[in-house]
């Protein structure tokens, strides 16, 4: 089985994709999660590229939310798996899309070095509110702070276009707009529909889990079905 990169989004740590990454583990599946946090979407992306390259064998590349940005950009992927995340073409960054809910802009704060965070009450209901409240307060208790500015990166690379990819739409998203899931869904080579939230790794893990599994299988994974 390919070895697995789990690539989180904006405000997230890796420690978000434990539950993912630890089951994962059990199986023998080879998993990286790297830190974003670099300052720009071409520092996070070569972060994860330098993750890419030091694995034996190309491996599937998950990305969540901006974290979609990050893959795209990446080379030596088997597999691109787009967790309601950003399918960016040419000349296109995540904020030129749009399609952050007003709920997820009321929750963002200013501060007054120039990052942001999000407020944790509002965090909770807009990232997590399809999870246990355990697993939602832990979840946020997890937050970081954000630099500006990555999400108006541009990349360079544009990897969906020759890697097959998965993109999974999460329905009940109340972060990023499905519609625009939608639309960018059509752009990889293979679709699912989750009834789920913007953050299944936390509150539905096995979901992510088994279709990591799948992908990681090179006789079985998806190839264009929708």
């Amino acid at each position: 089985m390919a070895a697995v990169v789990l690539v989180h989004g904006l405000y997230h740590r890796p420690e978000h994709f434990a539950v993912v990454a630890e089951r994962l583990r059990t199986d023998g599946t080879g998993v990286a999660v790297p830190e974003l946090h670099r300052g720009s979407l071409a520092a996070d992306t070569a972060a994860v590229q330098a993750v890419i390259d030091a694995l034996p064998e190309p491996p599937v590349v998950l990305g969540h939310s901006y974290g979609g940005s990050v893959i795209t950009g990446v080379r030596r992927a088997a597999h691109l798996v787009y967790l309601a995340a950003f399918v960016l073409d040419a000349g296109e960054s995540a904020a030129s899309l749009g399609g952050a809910s007003q709920q997820l802009k009321d929750a963002i704060v200013a501060e007054p070095d120039g990052s942001t965070t999000l407020h944790p009450g509002r965090a909770v209901d807009t990232l997590y509110g399809d999870c246990p409240e355990p697993l939602a307060a832990q979840a946020v208790g997890l937050l970081r702070a954000q630099a500006p500015g990555c999400g108006r990166g541009v990349p360079q690379h544009h990897s969906w276009k020759e890697t097959p990819s998965t993109y999974v739409i999460c329905a009940q998203d109340r972060a990023i707009v499905p519609g625009l899931q939608r639309t960018m869904a059509a752009r990889c080579t293979d679709m699912r529909e989750w009834q789920t939230g913007h953050s299944p790794f936390v509150g539905q893990p096995g979901l992510v889990v088994d279709l990591l599994r799948e992908c990681s299988r090179p006789a079985t994974r998806p190839a264009g079905s929708r």
